[in-house]
């Protein structure tokens, strides 16, 4: 399945090798050109005569890079993208290429103070365990620089959900490979790219070699649709189709662009939601601001618990992405 091969691999920003040679296997036989740039992105073009389009998703996932060792053989780390410290404690992680299993450790609750279980958790607090018993010993089996993850596989939940690591954004990735199998008018670049957990880097190079009049940029997006939460502050709900951004962090996205995709969306029976939340930033605000500029838009998947060891997503949802994706992009001529 292309969502569980896409979760499943390893890829946090700066290190996204092993999703990258997945998506160019799967991409080829759909496309007239691939390439890899320095930086890291896969830009793919199908060539048509009508408006340069990208459509944009990105290849890494939130994650932790190996700072330094503690005398007693634990690994001192920070993020790679932004985890709150406060979902860190008892969680399981695979370090490097070799993926040394590690478990993050925080004081268990019985030898906290009253202040410290008031405050919230840092990094600092914590360590990764790999089993070791010295900093001798867990220098020859980790170095510093290496790169770690959740170790979460992907698995179907439920009669209608998913859950696995890192749909931010191998969601779009996938929702990107399968609008690539279909024909269009329109000259139509796909851009995998790499480091948006970290200020969407990749992005800025992709976006300044295509030099898209439209971009369309595809991500797993927050959702906060729990019991806690009133229905009126609910970024987005899973099952209720996907999300249409109205703005966030970065960008302002195009007012009659997202009109044409929620138009469409009525005519073909295609549920959407808005996106009623602000927060967050993707890689729209790098193509609309390369060049002389794109007109941009976001359609993203609804995810529970992004940026966290696991998230909760709707197969209709992603399935209805693809489908109003698609609709969108054979408009454009």
């Amino acid at each position: 399945m292309l969502l569980e091969r896409l979760c499943n691999a390893t890829g946090p920003s700066g290190f996204e090798g092993d999703v990258r040679e997945i998506i160019k296997e799967i991409v080829k036989p759909y496309v007239d050109e691939l390439k890899v740039d320095n930086m890291g992105n896969i830009i793919v073009h199908k060539k048509g005569s009508g408006k340069r389009v990208v459509v944009d998703a990105h290849m890494d996932e939130v994650g932790f890079i190996i700072t330094g060792y503690n005398e007693d053989g634990t690994l001192k780390f920070y993020s790679l993208g932004g985890i709150s410290a406060n979902i860190l404690p008892a969680k399981v992680v695979l370090i490097g290429d070799n993926k040394i299993p590690g478990v993050i450790g925080f004081k268990a609750i019985h030898l906290q103070s009253s202040e410290e279980r008031k405050r919230s958790v840092s990094y600092n607090d914590c360590c990764i365990d790999i089993g070791a018993s010295s900093k001798e010993e867990v220098k020859k089996l980790v170095s510093i620089g290496e790169y770690a993850v959740f170790d979460t596989e992907f698995s179907e939940f439920g009669e209608w959900l998913y859950k696995g690591k890192a749909f931010d954004d191998r969601m779009g990735c996938a929702v990107l490979i399968e609008a690539l199998k279909e024909n269009y008018d329109c000259d139509f670049y796909g851009t995998f790219n790499v480091q948006e957990e970290v200020g969407e880097r990749g992005a800025f190079v992709s976006a300044f070699n295509v030099k898209a009049d439209i971009g369309i940029v595809l991500e797993g997006t927050i959702c906060a649709d729990m019991p806690s939460v009133p229905k009126h502050l609910r970024a987005t709900e899973v099952g209720k189709g996907p999300a249409i951004s109205i703005m966030d962090r970065t960008s302002i996205f195009n007012h009659d662009i997202a009109g044409e995709i929620m138009k469409l969306g009525d005519e073909k029976g295609i549920p959407y939601q808005r996106r009623r939340a602000i927060a967050g930033g993707n890689d729209a605000f790098a193509i609309h601001a390369s060049g002389e500029g794109a007109k941009v838009a976001t359609i993203s998947v609804p995810c529970r618990y992004i940026h966290s060891s696991v998230s909760v997503a709707s197969k209709s949802d992603f399935e209805n992405t693809v489908k109003l994706l698609v609709e969108y992009l054979k408009t454009i001529k």
